[in-house]
């Protein structure tokens, strides 16, 4: 067993090409396969009727800040994980995970809270439609009270990325997507004999999928994650180590909130215009979800590199993952531009789009879409400070981008009077992000990563 522990982790041995590209390409493969499936499931709820589809997406709110809660307080277990494992403090790696894992149970009981007494408020809040109602609650209760899948996958998951096994996760992330969907259909309209469940079995087919990834993710760790030891017996909450992880994670969490506070501002702005100006958003985020999850699982795959390297004070390899991943997330990002320059109109079309919606969208797509390569640049940039230590500078962008200067600056154009020239709110906010984005790299690069190693 000692052996074991004390073997070269290849977070710090194997070439940094190499290791990038074999750590990032499975999470970019189910990131791509959790977009899909996010579609799927709405095309199916769809075909019940346009008011459950209303009410699954008044739902999202609570959804994202599920995901941010669960994902951000792993991406905090993660880059701490890693860190120590580059420092050979296997022991302090081990209370980590277990603290993490407390945490993911601590986040289970907050929204089975939410799901037994929250539910009807929130989409009180929300409308007077009855029928829209009674759909929310069937669908948000049960994500709720079932959401344990959700947070021991988020983390268990995170487990396997910080030792370099992101093949497995790939497995598990994919393997709960593809059961979603093909649960979806039977679960909603009672193919197979099963009982027809309408939104209800949306929802159940979504914790099940959630539930099978999670029992998977524990499995897997125990089986062939080598480098981490899991005993809960005598565990105790380690206030420090806990206050370490939510350093890290609270940032993330913050972040990933912030979407959900955005995407509603500008819902109320494009709908004084038309309703679809607000449709052609919708579409919008769905379409950039497959250009932009192939650069979030680039950066879920570099995160350990950086935090293992960093740890192990190897700077050459920390600069060197930084330097690629911005390479290869700018060529990514820039087939999302040829696409969305060149094929507006035909990606629209995936949608029905009609020839409002057409008029509309070309124009939103082209303008956008200009941002993605400086986008690409900020995204991995955000996740460096992360893995080093500094998320607090990510929160601190990405609120600036999209609170301070994004839907003000929407506000202000709409005020134009011209639908288009909201548009360009997204290119501004950009270029303030890559303004600060470039002013906390030049800080953090003098003050922590020119000292790696010394």
């Amino acid at each position: 067993m000692e052996e074991t522990m004390v073997k070269e982790n290849k977070m710090g041995v194997l070439p940094v090409n190499k290791l990038l590209v074999t750590m990032s390409l499975p999470m970019m493969i189910s990131m791509l396969v959790q977009a899909l499936y996010n579609i799927v499931d709405s095309i199916f709820v769809a075909r019940i009727e346009e008011k459950a589809l209303t009410a699954v997406s008044l739902a999202f709110p609570i959804q994202t800040l599920m995901i941010a809660v669960g994902v951000g307080t792993a991406v905090g277990i993660n880059a701490l994980l890693s860190r120590f494992l580059g420092e050979k403090e296997f022991g302090k790696a081990d209370t980590v995970a277990k603290n993490g894992i407390f945490l993911a149970l601590l986040s289970y009981l907050l929204f089975l809270l939410i799901g037994i007494f929250g539910v009807n408020i929130f989409y009180a809040s929300q409308t007077t439609d009855a029928v829209i109602t009674g759909y929310g609650e069937q669908y948000l209760t049960i994500i709720c009270v079932a959401s344990l899948g959700i947070f021991m996958q988020s983390t268990f998951e995170k487990l396997l990325q910080s030792t370099g096994k992101t093949f497995y996760t790939m497995i598990t992330q994919g393997t709960g997507a593809i059961i979603n969907i093909i649960l979806d259909p039977i679960l909603i309209f009672g193919y197979f004999g099963m009982p027809e469940m309408g939104v209800a079995g949306a929802a159940v087919a979504t914790v099940i999928g959630q539930c099978v990834a999670a029992v998977m993710a524990v499995i897997m760790n125990i089986r062939v994650n080598e480098e981490i030891h899991i005993n809960m017996k005598g565990f105790r909450p380690d206030a420090k180590v806990i206050g370490q992880i939510y350093m890290i994670g609270v940032p993330s969490i913050i972040m990933q909130a912030i979407g959900s506070l955005m995407t509603y501002g500008m819902n109320r702005i494009l709908i004084a215009f038309t309703d679809t100006a607000t449709a052609v958003f919708g579409v919008y985020f769905k379409l950039q979800s497959f250009v932009f999850m192939p650069v979030f699982g680039l950066n879920n795959g570099m995160v350990p590199i950086l935090a293992y390297n960093y740890g192990a004070g190897s700077r050459e390899r920390v600069v060197k993952t930084y330097r690629l991943s911005v390479f290869y997330a700018v060529a990514i990002m820039s087939v999302g531009v040829v696409l969305m320059q060149c094929i507006p109109d035909r990606l629209l079309l995936l949608f029905d789009a009609s020839e409002t919606m057409l008029g509309i969208g070309v124009p939103a797509l082209r303008i956008i879409s200009t941002c993605f390569l400086v986008a690409a640049f900020c995204i991995v940039t955000g996740s460096l400070f992360q893995a080093l230590g500094y998320a607090w500078y990510s929160m601190i962008n990405s609120i600036c981008r999209q609170l301070v200067v994004l839907l003000p600056a929407a506000y202000l154009l709409a005020l134009t009077g011209k639908l288009q020239n909201v548009w360009w709110s997204f290119p501004i906010a950009e270029v303030m992000s890559a303004s600060v984005t470039v002013f906390f790299l030049v800080r953090m690069w003098k003050k922590v990563i020119v000292h790696i190693g010394e």
